[in-house]
Formats: C-alpha cells, sequence, structure tokens
C-alpha cells in the first residue's frame, strides 16, 4: 500500500512537472502550497518507511548473536567433558584453586594491630646502678627502666596467609627512645601435615613458658629475673625452628631450634653455621572440666667469644671477658583454674619456672687470662586470682642464685682481677604484688609494688602505673 502510494506520488509528479511549468497559476495543481503540503508527506512516508526497516534489521542481528553465543557454549562445554573424562586424577582437584581466589581481594590485606603501653614509676634507688650482683651483666632489657612517665614498648603487628602453604608475620617494637626494633620476623608453614610445622626469621623460641609471650601478655609490668640475667629479657634468635606436635588426646609437643648464636648468653663470633641450638618439650591436658595444666624442659647451647663482662655505665669495671660454653636448662610449669571451665568470672594460674646456666671457659682481665666456671640458677613462683570480673590480683616472688663461680685469676692472686666485685656471691631476690583492672579484652590499667633486692648495698621500692591497649585484629595468645 505504502509502497503505492509512493509511486503514484513520483509519476504524477513526474507527467506534472512540464505542464505546471506551463499552466497558468489559477488552476489547483499548480498551488505552490498544495505540493509542499504533498512533498511533506512523501517525506514522512519514507522516514517511516527507514526508521521500520532499521528495526527489523537491528531486532535480526540481536538474534544472529544470541544463537552464535548459544553454539559457543555448547562447544565449551561438550570440550570440558571430554577433557575431564581423559585427565588423570590429580587433576581433578584443579578446579579448588578458582575457589580460593574466590575468597575476594580482602584475602591480599594483611591483619594489622598495634598495641600501646606506656608507664608511670616510682624508684627509691637510682636506676642507673642496677645490676644483679654475682651475675655477669646481661645484654638487653634488665632492670626496672626509667623514673617518672615512660612510652614503655608499643608492638605493631602484621601477619597475613601468604599462599596454600605458608603465612607470616613480622612484629616491631616501638621504645620509649625512639627506636624501632624488629621483634619478631618470619614465615612458617600451613600445610606440612602429620603435626609439622616449620618457621624460619627471627622468632621467639619455643624455650621455657613465658619466653614465647610478648610483653604485653605479661601478668606483671616486667621479667622475673631468670629471664632478665639470662636471656636479657626474652630469647628471640634469627634461625629456624621446627615443633612436632603428637596424634594424642594429651597435648605433647616437641621442638628444635638452629640459630645464629648472635643472642645473650651468646655473642656475635662472625662464624659460619649454627651457632646455638635449642630443643624442647611440652606436655599438657586437663583435669576435670575445671583444671587444665603444662609443663615443659628445655635445653639451650650457645657459645660466646671475648664476651665483655662490664656492665653499661660501671666505669669502674675493669676491662674483661668471657670466652667459652654457655648451656641453660629450664623446667616450667603452669596450671590453670577456672569453675566449670568458665573463667570469665572467677580464675586462677599459678606458674613457675627454673632454670639453671652453666659457663665454662677462659676470663681475660686485662692482659692476663685464665680459666672460668659458673653454675648459676634463678626461678620464680607467681599466682594470679581473678576475684571479680575484669578485676585481677597476683603475687610473685623472684630468687637467684649465683653460686660461687670459679675463676681462676681470682683464685691465683693475680692482680688487678680482684676488681671483679661485680661477680661475687650473692642472691637477688624480688617480690611483687600488683592488682589491675581490664575494662574490655583490648584495655588494662595496672598497679604494681614491688621490693627488689637485686644487689646487697640497696633495697629498691618500686610502684608502677601502667596502661596496656590493643588497636586492630590480633592473634590468640598461647596458652
Amino acid at each position: 500500500m505504502l509502497k503505492k502510494t509512493v509511486l503514484t506520488a513520483a509519476l504524477a509528479a513526474a507527467c506534472a512537472g512540464p505542464h505546471a511549468a506551463t499552466s497558468t497559476p489559477s488552476t489547483p495543481a499548480a498551488d505552490p502550497a498544495a505540493n509542499d503540503r504533498e512533498l511533506a508527506a512523501i517525506r514522512a512516508q519514507i522516514q517511516e518507511m527507514k526508521a521500520s526497516y532499521e528495526a527489523r534489521l537491528a531486532s535480526l542481528e540481536q538474534r544472529l548473536q544470541e544463537a552464535q553465543a548459544a553454539v559457543a557454549q555448547a562447544q565449551n562445554a561438550a570440550a570440558a567433558v571430554q577433557t575431564a573424562d581423559t585427565a588423570p586424577p590429580a587433576a581433578a582437584a584443579a578446579p579448588a584453586a578458582p575457589a580460593v581466589a574466590a575468597t575476594g581481594a580482602n584475602a591480599f590485606n594483611p591483619a594489622i594491630s598495634l598495641v600501646l603501653g606506656g608507664t608511670l614509676s616510682n624508684l627509691s634507688k637510682d636506676p642507673g646502678d642496677y645490676r644483679f650482683q654475682g651475675f655477669v651483666p646481661p645484654e638487653g632489657e634488665v632492670g626496672p627502666g626509667a623514673r617518672s612517665f615512660n612510652l614503655g614498648e608499643s608492638e605493631m603487628t602484621i601477619s597475613s596467609n601468604i599462599d596454600p602453604n605458608f603465612a607470616g608475620q613480622a612484629t616491631f617494637a616501638i621504645t620509649g627512645e625512639n627506636e624501632i626494633e624488629v621483634e619478631e620476623a618470619y614465615i612458617r608453614t600451613r600445610a606440612l601435615g602429620n603435626g609439622l610445622n616449620v618457621k624460619a626469621g627471627r622468632f621467639m623460641s619455643g624455650i621455657g613458658y613465658l619466653n614465647s609471650q610478648h610483653a604485653h601478655t605479661w601478668d606483671f609490668v616486667d621479667a622475673p629475673f631468670a629471664y632478665q640475667a639470662f636471656f636479657g629479657g626474652q630469647y628471640k634468635p634469627d634461625g629456624i625452628q621446627g615443633r612436632w606436635l603428637a596424634p594424642l588426646d594429651t597435648f605433647l609437643e616437641f621442638g628444635l631450634e638452629a640459630a645464629s648464636g648472635r643472642n645473650f648468653p651468646g655473642n656475635d663470633r662472625n662464624k659460619n653455621g649454627v651457632g646455638a641450638s635449642t630443643v624442647f618439650a611440652h606436655a599438657g591436658g586437663d583435669i576435670g572440666v575445671s583444671s587444665s595444666w603444662r609443663a615443659g624442659l628445655s635445653y639451650l647451647r650457645t657459645r660466646a667469644s671475648e664476651r665483655g663482662l662490664a656492665a653499661p655505665g660501671d666505669d669502674d669495671a675493669i676491662p674483661a671477658a668471657f670466652s667459652g660454653r654457655s648451656q641453660v636448662v629450664i623446667a616450667d610449669a603452669v596450671w590453670k583454674w577456672a569453675p566449670d571451665g568458665n573463667a570469665t568470672q572467677r580464675n586462677f594460674k599459678l606458674q613457675g619456672e627454673w632454670m639453671q646456666r652453666r659457663e665454662r671457659g677462659s676470663l681475660a682481665v686485662m692482659d692476663e687470662q685464665g680459666g672460668y666456671r659458673s653454675r648459676q640458677s634463678g626461678w620464680y613462683l607467681q599466682g594470679v586470682y581473678q576475684f571479680a570480673p575484669n578485676w585481677r590480683t597476683g603475687l610473685r616472688y623472684d630468687r637467684l642464685s649465683s653460686g660461687t663461680p670459679r675463676i681462676d685469676l681470682v683464685d691465683g692472686g693475680i692482680p688487678g682481677a680482684a676488681g671483679l666485685a661485680s661477680l661475687a656471691a650473692y642472691d637477688p631476690r624480688r617480690t611483687s604484688l600488683m592488682v589491675d583492672y581490664s575494662p574490655s579484652e583490648f584495655s588494662r590499667l595496672r598497679l604494681q609494688i614491688a621490693r627488689d633486692k637485686s644487689r646487697p648495698e640497696a633495697s629498691d621500692q618500686q610502684l608502677y602505673l601502667q596502661y596496656i591497649m590493643s588497636i586492630g585484629a590480633h592473634a590468640a595468645h598461647n596458652f
């Protein structure tokens, strides 16, 4: 119909063209206005036809694309079925990989936590004169710290799974002296199986009980005497650690470590290979529904070369250095009680460790050198009782025994050796009492008083006010 109308109008226009040019203006066919309306109508009909055909073409193209996509999907499905039928059994686990990747972009974001700590200290004796009488001055965090307000040690920890096989963690200690120290930085395995795990880097050794715990988890402001005298705080070597957890109902764990040997009581000997080694074993379990326990035995073996004996700031000490073998044995035990296993209202923890260090080698004093042998020990026992939700109190007793070191230069009356007065026999001891309040699991306020007899000529009365605040995600603490 539309084609006939267009054709008729075109023939009429063609026939009327020459005639119109010679006709008089008074005839209706020669009316310019009528011609314009007719042409406008023809143009409108042509435009309508064009739009209609374009719409139909677009519809056909869309149907063609959909048909082609359906054919491609069918071909891919057929190929996948054929591959699955012919692939070896090991390849059947391959689809698990996209499932790991599908955990989302957050899987690549590490957990970050920050622990803020600070103290207000009141000490009756000058902390600059602090020492453990009868013991070789250790290196590290020793003594009551500075007087007045102290920033303390803040910790920032970053941890994450690296892939299905490895995880990593780094903990940086930010000290009050505006220094940043790498406290831990290690990788560990996740999928060795059979109860075996390996850790490599810098880490807190698994020896003892308290050594592997960060300072903010301690029940008192400072470390026990034995840890300060024998390790300078905590033993944190650079090396590799292997742990094996026995497949038993009772907790039973064995560990082995190989390290550089640069940490006290060893020192840097500029030597290849293993400089220190440790072994440890831990066992534990439940006693009914209200009690649990853990006990352990550890052994450390290392060496020192020309390790200085002068305490920092001790201007009266004579130059002396020890070279030889150092061994430390540790026995630890912990017992926890909570009525019906519910520790939120009341609970009690009894914890103690005993250490013995044996050193044998030579001692050089000025230009003289002679044999040196010592057997020294230390222990602590503490009990912490939560008597109400958020409130705890604790009592700790520390004691060290210097024994009587055998120093050939002193026994032989060598001039100058008598200046080793700091190694004269003595048994340092300390009693500490604390009470703390934890408004939540992320914050703690603590008051601690102590009477410190680390040297015979002074009794230090110590008072601490401490805060510990935790920000961000943090891994669970040890038992």
